[in-house]
């Protein structure tokens, strides 16, 4: 007799919820959730291609997580370092703490922030009946972290988080990130997941809200690494209030299969966000990214910019949609999507999608799949520099546009060597 993920998990789910004493319209929210899971529809983009995967049944998400000691600190005043629902380090500024700014984990956000955290978890940005994978996310999930930065108050330094997987054991991951950006507020916030291990084959189900509100700017950087053995949604979505910026900085360094679905809504008049996302594909792995930008507040202006690498026998598909709502006068939507292929077994997509509901607006897109420039490859050659480290520096070239746009020098010198490394490993199979 077959059995729904609500018989399987309502009694661990209510027993975690209970364990970290989740107030009770948290614990309601996440019970809803999972009765109504199974009859809510998967999420569907062009031509990314993810319904054999196992995201849509989770096995294990409430296993006791392994202990994990070995983790590199980064030299940063602002840190949190989560495994699964163990926080291992948690660091604020006591300057920032002072100002009334919240950084720390979900539970104890719900304990001592609960107003805060009820009034935009799920409200603003994403709603939790929006498909079956995020009513998953909220019903199951065993890791979190929540930022506040209140009105005016401006942070300079930037405020990391490490969220890792331990993949050498069965335990899924299910996690949820909430930043909010209050009225006249500016933050430039870090995320790094990384796998750790591949001995277990796991799912990662991941939610990320970012709120901005009217007149504040949230400058929002990502590593991602996850493992050979991890399946993975990944959804990041963003709010943004009138005059209000979100920038976007998106490192795809994953090795195993990805659905990475990235939404931006300009609600505000005057709202501006700039989303940069870079990725490299090797192997056998499948990602798919589908990058939306929907401009609903006037002279709201959304760009997208994308640039991938594939290698061996991978795939990787960008799809970039610019909507443009009727009502929003004087709006602009670009978007560039452009893909280099290394290899002849390789496949990749770059599909701009251009949606104008209104008439007096500027939108325009780019994309491409090719290969690597034959005039830069013989300049350096022509320097005596050998073909494989040439096609990598061509390569960086190709993605510098992203790694920019990152803050922290220390975290440029960190995706750098990622692309590094997905490059070397690439060129040596």
């Amino acid at each position: 007799m077959r059995t729904s993920i609500k018989d399987d998990f309502m009694d661990e789910t209510i027993a975690f919820s209970k364990s970290h004493e989740e107030p009770l319209w948290f614990q309601k929210m996440r019970e809803e959730a999972l009765n109504r899971s199974s009859d809510l529809e998967m999420p569907v983009y062009e031509k990314i291609s993810y319904r054999s995967w196992r995201l849509a049944k989770p096995k294990a998400p409430f296993v006791p997580a392994n202990d994990i000691s070995s983790v590199k600190l980064p030299d940063s005043n602002n840190l949190l370092i989560q495994n699964g629902d163990n926080t291992l380090v948690s660091k604020l500024d006591p300057k920032l703490a002072a100002k009334g700014v919240v950084f720390t984990d979900i539970w104890t956000a719900l304990k001592d922030y609960p107003e805060l955290v009820e009034k935009y978890l799920l409200t603003k940005t994403i709603k939790p009946t929006e498909n079956r994978l995020i009513s998953l996310n909220l019903a199951l999930m065993n890791g979190g972290s929540f930022l506040y930065v209140p009105k005016n108050v401006e942070i300079d330094e930037s405020i990391q988080a490490i969220y890792l997987q331990d993949n050498n054991q069965k335990k899924d991951f299910i996690h949820h990130v909430l930043v909010v950006a209050d009225e006249g507020s500016s933050v430039k916030y870090l995320e790094n997941f990384v796998s750790q291990g591949t001995a277990a084959e796991n799912i990662a189900n991941i939610v990320v809200e970012v709120v901005a509100e009217d007149n504040s700017h949230v400058h929002f950087s990502a590593l991602d690494q996850f493992g050979l053995n991890v399946a993975t949604y990944l959804n990041r979505h963003g709010y943004v209030g009138n005059n209000a910026e979100l920038d976007w900085a998106i490192g795809f360094m994953n090795d195993g299969k990805v659905v990475g679905d990235f939404g931006t809504d300009l609600r505000g008049e005057g709202s501006h966000t700039e989303a940069k996302v870079v990725a490299i594909t090797t192997g056998e792995q499948v990602t798919g990214i589908d990058t939306k930008v929907t401009n609903y507040g006037q002279h709201s202006i959304g760009h997208i910019l994308q640039h991938g690498v594939i290698l061996q026998s991978s795939t990787l598909t960008f799809n970039g949609v610019g909507h443009i709502v009727k009502g929003a006068k004087g709006s602009d939507s670009q978007q560039e999507n452009r893909v280099l292929m290394l290899s002849r077994t390789a496949r990749g997509d770059a599909d701009p999608i251009l949606l104008i509901d209104e008439n007096d607006v500027t939108a325009g897109h780019a994309a491409s799949v090719g290969r690597v420039n034959e005039d830069q490859m013989y300049y350096l050659m022509s320097r005596g520099i050998d073909e494989e480290t040439a096609q990598r520096l061509v390569i960086r070239g190709f993605l510098s546009a992203v790694i920019t746009e990152i803050p922290d020098k220390e975290v440029r010198d960190r995706l750098t060597n990622m692309i590094e490394r997905k490059l070397v490993n690439g060129q040596q199979k």
